[in-house]
This record gives C-alpha cells, sequence and structure tokens, in this order.
C-alpha cells in the first residue's frame, strides 16, 4: 500500500541534524527536478526578499520563513516526519507509533512537496516554505513544472498494490493516477455530517477532514491491514469503525472515490 499524504504550511524547526544530501532522498529519479526548484527558490531568496515575500504569498508576518530558504543547503535535516506539523501529522502522531507500525510508515508513507516533488518521512529534510502553488519566476507554476517528473516515477513507486491518495488539491496538480494505476487508488474524502432542524448536513471542513486522514492513516498502520485495492480497502476501514461510502469509477482508468463521514473528532 503507498499512502500519497500532503505536506502542512507549518513546519518544525530544521534542528541540529547534518546538512541536506539531495542524494539520499527517496525516488532519485527527481533529483535534477529537485535541484532547479531548490537553485531557483534559494537564488530568489537571497536576491530579493520583498519579491521572494510576493512570489511565496506570505504575510508581513512570515518574513522570516524567508531566511530558512536561504539555507537550505546549509542547515540542519530531521526525517520529514518529524519536520512536518499540523492537525493531520498531530492526529498521525508518528513519534508514538510502535517499531512495526513506524517501519510501515517508512515504506508506505509518501508526501507531496513543491520543494521535494515527494519525500518518504524517513527522507531527511531542512524545513522550508514553498507549497505547490507557487508559481516560481524561471520555472512557473509548481503544480504543472512536477507533472511530467513525477510520472516518470510514481507509477514505479506506486508497485502493484494500493494505492490511498489523501492529498490536498494543490497536490493532485502534481500527479494524476492514469490506467491500471488509477483503477487501485482510492481517492478520500471527509465528510462532517450534522444535524440542523432535523435535517442531515454534510460539508466539507478543514479539521476534520485533515484530522480524520491523520487518525485513519494511523489506525491502518498499527492494524497492519494489506487492503489489496480499493474495495478491500472499503472493508478494511469499516472494520476499524470508520463510516464509508464508497463510488467504484464508471468506468476502466478511474480512481476510486471514498467518503468518510464524520460526526465529531476526539
Amino acid at each position: 500500500m503507498l499512502v500519497l499524504l500532503p505536506p502542512s504550511e507549518g513546519k518544525a524547526a530544521s534542528g541540529r541534524g547534518t546538512p541536506l544530501k539531495p542524494e539520499s532522498l527517496s525516488l532519485p529519479g527527481l533529483a535534477e527536478a529537485r535541484a532547479a526548484v531548490l537553485d531557483e527558490l534559494v537564488e530568489l531568496c537571497t536576491a530579493d526578499e520583498e519579491k521572494a515575500r510576493e512570489v511565496l504569498g506570505l504575510s508581513e508576518g512570515l518574513r522570516g520563513e524567508i531566511a530558512k530558504n536561504v539555507e537550505l543547503r546549509t542547515a540542519g535535516t530531521r526525517p520529514a516526519g518529524e519536520i512536518y506539523t499540523g492537525v493531520l501529522y498531530d492526529a498521525l502522531d508518528l513519534a508514538s507509533l510502535d517499531a512495526a507500525a513506524r517501519r510501515r510508515a517508512g515504506k508506505s508513507l509518501l508526501v507531496f512537496s513543491g520543494l521535494w516533488g515527494a519525500v518518504r518521512v524517513g527522507d531527511r529534510i531542512p524545513t522550508y516554505r514553498c507549497s505547490m502553488g507557487v508559481k516560481l519566476p524561471g520555472l512557473g507554476a509548481l503544480g504543472a513544472y512536477w507533472r511530467d517528473p513525477m510520472a516518470r516515477v510514481m507509477p514505479e513507486a506506486a508497485g502493484d498494490g494500493l494505492v490511498l491518495d489523501l492529498r490536498s488539491s494543490a497536490y493532485t496538480a502534481a500527479w494524476k493516477p492514469k490506467g491500471e494505476v488509477a483503477q487501485r487508488t482510492a481517492s478520500v474524502r471527509v465528510l462532517h455530517s450534522q444535524l440542523v432542524d432535523g435535517v442531515e448536513k454534510r460539508s466539507v471542513v478543514s479539521h476534520f477532514n485533515k484530522a480524520t486522514k491523520g487518525r485513519m492513516v494511523r489506525d491502518l498502520l498499527v492494524s497492519g491491514a494489506r487492503p489489496e485495492g480499493p474495495a478491500e480497502l472499503v472493508e478494511t476501514l469499516r472494520g476499524l469503525g470508520y463510516v464509508v461510502e464508497a463510488e467504484a469509477p464508471a468506468r476502466a482508468g478511474r480512481a476510486w472515490s471514498l467518503d468518510v463521514v464524520v460526526t465529531e473528532i476526539h
């Protein structure tokens, strides 16, 4: 099973680890594309702070994020699973997993990134600021920039098993499963259900969406479940206590759509 995750805007400090070693990152087929984004991002943030703030979409209060990008090649690194924070990663809580579940996380979790393309949670990276929605002056919109490199490496990364896609829309732009891979891909949406004047209303709420996805991945890792495809995933999640509504694709070559319905987050 391969689980595709979005990163988080907020990130932990880089720490005192060794500096970035690009050659050590997973998916080595992305090395050339990563180097190009890294070079332009560092150059942009070094040369013109105001332009960098505009390009990166940062408020005045986040101006300090630019300095982090300037130091990307020399800053300390930590495993990506420690760098990414926020609601989804808090709920996932990788640090508290037992050894077996952590090994499963290292093999199955892939975090998409505007800077790195995608990394595994064990890859050592520095903290940075560069979302997939950024449009760099030289390379253009990163969502479009990453499509060709990701198309070359992702089919192999996906292997022949289930692909569980939990990415947000900005990150799905970088790679969309096609053909046979799509047929074993399940894309998940989390819906918050509540009664309003006695009538059920469903909506997508950011907190419920992120927290539920984090808990769901954690439960899958802890259980050791190995669903072979979307249909098996539906049954596995239901067995773990989730309310899941599934929609098989209308024709071949399309991903499954799963709705996970929640009323509250504990």
